[in-house]
């Protein structure tokens, strides 16, 4: 139980660093990548403005105030070494020039494809390739500016690898410490629930001998005095407390990390036949049907005799709180994984607390009247799923009709 909790920990902390680390780093790449867009559309700004020039920056012609932004990016030589050309098209669509001054490396076949395939995304704004283009009106035709920004690309390339590195870094080094530092942020936790653990069993040794003497002696005077109903009402205390010692051992057991379960390969259809066997005398006198659908020679390897206790609690949850002339309903099926399905008529669902029923000594009875059980038996049923590696669930099968779905893996 300790373990499973550390483990818990450890994962939703992990996760929680993880989903930290994920926001930043998109963070990152998308100012990253808004940056560039802004910084290659100035520039193309600019070239547009200068109908196909990148006009340089002097007294007539001062950096626009949004370039301000960006001093160590934008200077007086910028102009100069920006690779960029231009692509004239009439408005019927006909290309009919191309400006290649300020690139070496695009001929004009490459500009007239660069520009149809700009043409095609019908967007004023874009990137072909490793080009930020603008598609502008000027004197009667349509201009398309290429700016070559794969020096900008690369650098915030660089820069995220770089952030993603650190990042993957700082996240490995986090879960190393949330690793190492599990251990103790669980210890208090530990070391409480062994007190607890070590009390319920020490109280149960203690509680045996007096039991087994209380019962053993009612016997004896019972066999001198005679039956008597006061004697009955010892027996059947005494009887309810054994049974309670006796969960209560088991339970203990069952929670332990350490402990481990013997397993074997058996049949769970035949054990699901059995149980219903035994409870149907009961079922018939409490006026209640039962329906099954019980796949064949559905086989487990586990704890036999846990896993039947397992199936035996949940049936006598289930014919012990299903309302008068209500339905029982059993399913077992198996696929990838084996699927217990337990439900029962409850016009009481509506009040109970579904989230609660595997606490230990919870009741929905919150008199306590006697007969109603100890609390304990829902709680034994999820410690034997969990040690199967299987998980357990109450539900609301319908209006009025309550459900127990165990998976055992």
């Amino acid at each position: 139980m300790i373990d499973t909790l550390r483990k818990k920990m450890i994962w939703i902390c992990c996760t929680a660093v993880t989903v930290v680390f994920a926001v930043i780093f998109s963070g990152i790449y998308m100012i990253g990548t808004n940056m560039v867009n802004v910084t290659m559309d100035m520039m193309a700004d600019r070239i547009s403005d200068g109908n196909g020039v990148f006009r340089p920056f002097d007294q007539e012609n001062p950096m626009p105030p949004g370039m301000n932004r960006f001093p160590d990016f934008f200077t007086e030589e910028t102009p100069f070494s920006t690779r960029f050309f231009t692509v004239w098209i009439t408005k019927d669509g006909e290309i009919i020039g191309a400006n290649l001054e300020s690139v070496s490396s695009v001929t004009e076949s490459d500009a007239y494809e660069y520009a149809e395939k700009a043409l095609a995304k019908g967007t004023e704004r874009g990137w072909q390739g490793n080009y930020r283009f603008k598609v502008f009106d000027s004197s009667g035709r349509t201009g398309i500016v290429f700016v070559d920004g794969s020096t900008n690309r690369s650098t915030a390339g660089a820069l995220l690898i770089t952030a993603a590195v650190v990042l993957s870094g700082c996240l490995l080094a986090i879960f190393a410490v949330i690793v190492a530092v599990s251990k103790r942020v669980v210890r208090p936790i530990a070391q409480s629930y062994e007190k607890q653990r070590q009390f319920v069993t020490d109280a149960n040794h203690e509680l045996k001998t007096p039991l087994t003497l209380i019962l053993t002696n009612l016997d004896i005077v019972e066999q001198e005095l005679g039956h008597s109903e006061w004697l009955d009402d010892i027996r059947v205390e005494g009887l309810r407390m054994s049974q309670l010692v006796e969960q209560l051992t088991t339970l203990s057991r069952f929670d332990e990390d350490s402990v481990s379960i013997e397993k074997t390969l058996f049949s769970l259809s035949e054990i699901c036949q059995d149980i219903i066997a035994e409870f149907t005398p009961l079922i018939d006198k409490r006026g209640l049907t039962i329906t099954t659908k019980i796949q064949p020679e559905v086989m487990f390897y586990g704890d036999e005799g846990a896993i039947r206790r397992l199936i035996t609690i949940l049936m006598d949850n289930a014919v012990k709180y299903c309302d008068s002339m209500g339905n029982i309903y059993l399913s077992l099926a198996s696929r990838r994984q084996s699927q217990l399905i337990i439900e029962n008529s409850s016009s009481s669902i509506d009040t109970l607390e579904l989230n609660r029923l595997f606490d230990r000594f919870y009741r929905a009875d919150k008199v306590r009247t006697a007969g109603t059980g100890f609390g304990i038996g829902l709680s034994l049923a999820k410690s034997i799923t969990e040690k199967h590696n299987g998980s357990i669930k109450a539900y609301k099968a319908s209006p009025g009709r309550i459900g127990f779905r165990v998976i055992l893996k």
